[in-house]
């Protein structure tokens, strides 16, 4: 089983892509000085609490997962590579 490295910082997402129903996912994120090209979007889960909305997104660039969180106020964050 592969070794999950907690992260839990900003990212910039520079490419968004579209999948079923027109939701918008990542495509493309820098972190750290590197561009991660994701080739396939996983789970995604979406909690509302009040007014606040945030949604949970598996990536994958098909070697690594990344765990992801979107504020939906335009910030990302990585939780985990693994």
């Amino acid at each position: 089983m592969p070794q999950l490295t907690p992260i839990n910082n900003p990212v910039t997402i520079t490419s968004m892509g579209f999948g079923r129903n027109m939701r918008a996912y990542p495509r493309r994120m820098e972190y750290g000085g590197t561009t991660y090209n994701f080739i396939d979007a996983g789970l995604r889960t979406i909690i509302r609490k009040g007014e606040r909305i945030t949604q949970f997104l598996t990536m994958s660039d098909g070697v690594h997962d990344y765990q992801l969180r979107n504020d939906l106020g335009g910030v990302w964050t990585l939780l985990s590579i693994q």
